[in-house]
């Protein structure tokens, strides 16, 4: 029988885990845009939202990327709301 972790502790290594996730995507744009939104939010985030960030993760980086351009529409499965809140990020990064 494994050893439990508190309830606090499971969510510290799930954050730490998508936030390594997020900078290590295989392109580097999308390293470049997913890990500085996972910086700026993944402390605050609960499980709700870090399965929705999860989610998103699980995406392929080529359309995930064109969807962050706005170059194509997401697929209906993809959590728009969640998006655009990634794509509001990024275009506050690239505005400064």
């Amino acid at each position: 029988m494994g050893v439990e972790m508190a309830a606090g502790e499971d969510i510290s290594i799930r954050r730490k885990r998508l936030r390594y996730r997020a900078w290590h995507r295989g392109t580097k744009e999308m390293d470049l845009i997913l890990g500085p939104f996972a910086d700026a939010n993944i402390e605050a985030y609960d499980t709700a939202e870090l399965d929705r960030l999860e989610a998103l993760m699980d995406e392929e980086d080529p359309p995930l990327l064109k969807w962050v351009m706005r170059q194509e529409e997401p697929p209906t499965h993809v959590d728009r709301a969640f998006l655009d809140l990634v794509i509001a990020d990024h275009q506050a990064r690239i505005a400064k």
